[in-house]
């Protein structure tokens, strides 16, 4: 009872203690240093290089805007980045607002700066917050810039968000203009281990040349950083006169396509509204994949701008297939039409809207009419241009929507045979092997990662099947918002047994199914949803021992030449301690998500057979009625059920659970 009333003594003396003394007002770059994962993701290797991508971007959009065509992208040892451009240079005289300051320096100095707020100085651009280079500032140890600007030199230095001293004239030039941008990360904020990456940064920058063909890249690097000389040189000018033609093709190889060219081009956005690029394609082994950009931002879920393009061709292959009085041409839909294509789509428009601050989607509500109109008209006039390919997609279209029609009629699907190739969802790739036995399906999270898990993949015995975020909970959703989910669909479609009443055991094509996501909050998220659905709608899967968690790493340690992986904090912990005692620096890298693993990477780590570890998921048969209870109270409609939960396993754990919690 003494123990109640001290604690109850306690909180009262603490709120009366509580005063406007402890109200803090963060000024300035403060709130980047004291949290930066609300502006980078994080304070890990990873956030840090998206710092490459803030300076990088102003850059592009130097070049997107016509006022550069040049960038250049130094790496030095100390882990210190340069990267400059020829564009027409921050502006240095006295901001209006600020008149004791120079633009420059309250553009590195002050959130929510820049001159991309309106089309005055910027038509189009990837930058929108106007945080990106006073963010890099605030994480910087050191930041030098160099202004070249109406035939004057100017530079100033800086150091974690604050100037060193006032800027100067420094010089003259004749023919140099732009911006240099030198910075060293803050090993205080990002840990004395964690170091650019030369392939990392090799590999952005060439992606972001290919987005927009009217730029130069020179790449330039300490040849002591590089591991692989075969994949990252110590120079480059990377120049793609192509665009992302040029990417679509490199991406296709030595594969057949069913048409004898691309569908690409660019066009102008109807009201001035800015420009769209494209190039598609249709693989004739139906692998594909599609890639979105907004001002050269990546927009991995796609969004408005991807809903333009598949209205634009989906309408256009159903007018062609109506004019050639086609059979089941009025059945096309658009997965029949884009599901197996490949194809890249880069918008540049005005004020774009991205839902979140990574915008990882585009939300601009006339995008999809801007695309879709401005596509629409070039696309029937490649169709009506070549009327051999026309009729060859029109062909290979009519064959897929049969197939579903016919899936769609059968209740069992049998394994394809040599002779015989049996369409399936399209972004399944299929194994080899004529029987279930040995067999595996991996449900990956994410096009990325199933791109890699594709190629880490034993064809004869694994099988791969993207899956496109979140999947619908099922344990709070109507049948019949279950049968029309597409990813559902395609699990149901692939495994081939039928799902709920008609399960049928002996039709399944695979003995294992392996739920393989990222090993983070986010990724244990959709594998429950994913054990909510099989348990749910095919529960004798788990019985029989069929459903598996694979368990990729987190951590990659490198010493020398040699890899090590590790699972968690503990484990990457007692690793790094052990290889410190002997020879090489020890080098820690965290994977954000299994996107960022390279094929021979999953493949040793998760995929392999020999080396992986899988988790058999399991249901306890003797007390099913508690585990029906428990998984309708945390999946289900009521959030009262979960909310007790966490209450109860707070009073079980303390506090310590609430660092787990994903609120």
């Amino acid at each position: 009872m003494s123990d109640l009333f001290a604690a109850k003594q306690a909180r009262t003396a603490s709120a009366e203690s509580y005063t406007a003394e402890h109200i803090e007002v963060l000024e300035g770059l403060e709130p980047v240093r004291r949290r930066p994962g609300m502006y980078i993701g994080g304070s890990d290797e990873n956030a840090m290089h998206h710092l490459v991508n803030e300076v990088f971007d102003n850059a592009m959009d130097e070049a997107v805007a016509g006022h550069a065509n040049r960038i250049e992208v130094k790496l030095e040892a100390g882990n210190r980045l340069t990267i400059t451009d020829n564009g027409r240079g921050i502006p240095v005289d006295p901001h209006p607002r600020f008149p004791k300051k120079s633009a420059l320096e309250v553009i590195l100095t002050t959130l929510h700066s820049g001159g991309k707020f309106s089309s005055k100085a910027y038509e189009t651009s990837g930058g929108l917050h106007g945080v990106g280079i006073s963010v890099v500032n605030a994480l910087a140890s050191e930041l030098h810039v160099e202004v070249c600007r109406d035939r004057k030199v100017y530079e100033q230095d800086y150091s974690r968000g604050d100037p060193k001293g006032k800027i100067k004239q420094t010089g003259t030039t004749q023919n140099r203009r732009g911006t240099a941008i030198t910075f060293v990360p803050d090993a205080d904020i990002f840990g004395k281990a964690s170091k650019f990456r030369p392939e990392r940064i090799y590999k952005l920058i060439r992606s972001k040349a290919y987005l927009f063909s009217g730029v130069e890249i020179r790449w330039n690097c300490d040849p002591s950083l590089i591991s692989d000389p075969d994949k990252v040189p110590a120079e480059a000018i990377i120049a793609f006169p192509g665009g992302i033609t040029d990417y679509l093709k490199q991406e296709l190889g030595e594969r057949r396509i069913v048409t004898s060219s691309f569908f690409s081009g660019e066009a102008q956005l109807a009201e001035g509204m800015g420009r769209v690029e494209w190039a598609v394609c249709w693989p004739a082994d139906e692998e594909g994949h599609l890639s979105t950009y907004c001002n050269t931002i990546p927009t991995p879920q796609g969004g408005t701008h991807e809903t333009g393009l598949r209205a634009a061709i989906s309408k256009g292959v159903r007018a062609f297939g109506e004019m050639a009085n086609a059979k089941k041409i009025a059945q096309v839909t658009p997965d029949d039409v884009m599901g197996g294509c490949m194809a890249v789509l880069s918008v540049f428009i005005k004020n774009p809207q991205f839902q979140g601050q990574t915008k990882d989607k585009l939300v601009t509500p006339e995008a999809a009419r801007l695309v879709e109109n401005a596509l629409r008209d070039q696309f029937d006039h490649w169709l009506s241009g070549d009327a051999e390919s026309a009729q060859a997609l029109l062909n290979y279209i009519i064959n897929r929507v049969e197939e579903r029609l016919r899936r769609k009629q059968e209740r069992d699907i049998n394994r394809k045979t040599v002779t015989q190739k049996l369409r399936l969802p399209g972004k399944l790739a299929d194994c080899t092997r004529s029987t279930p036995k040995g067999t595996e399906l991996f449900l990956v999270e994410g096009d990325s990662a199933g791109g890699s898990a594709k190629q880490a993949r034993d064809r004869e015995t694994q099988a791969v099947l993207p899956l496109r975020g979140k999947i619908l909970n099922v344990a709070s959703a109507t049948r019949d918002k279950i049968l029309k989910n597409q990813e559902i669909a395609d699990i149901i479609q692939a495994l081939g047994c039928g799902s709920g009443k008609s399960f049928d055991k002996e039709a399944l094509r695979y003995e294992k199914i392996v739920i393989m996501t990222d090993a983070d909050v986010d990724g244990a998220h959709i594998a429950s949803l994913l054990m909510t659905f099989f348990y749910q709608e095919m529960p004798e899967l788990i019985y029989n021992g069929h459903l598996y968690l694979a368990q990729p790493p987190l951590y990659r340690i490198h010493q020398g030449t040699q890899n090590y992986y590790a699972m968690n904090d503990k484990e990457k912990d007692k690793l790094v301690a052990q290889l410190s005692k002997g020879r090489g620096r020890v080098e820690v890298g965290r994977f954000k998500g299994l996107g960022e693993m390279t094929a021979p990477q999953l493949k040793e780590t998760t995929m392999n057979p020999e080396r992986r570890i899988l988790l058999k998921v399991m249901v306890n048969r003797e007390d099913e009625a508690a585990t029906r209870n428990r998984v309708d109270h945390l999946m289900g409609k009521k959030p009262e059920t979960r909310f007790a939960f966490i209450q109860e396993q707070t009073a079980l754990r303390g506090d310590t659970i609430l660092e787990e919690l994903d609120i």
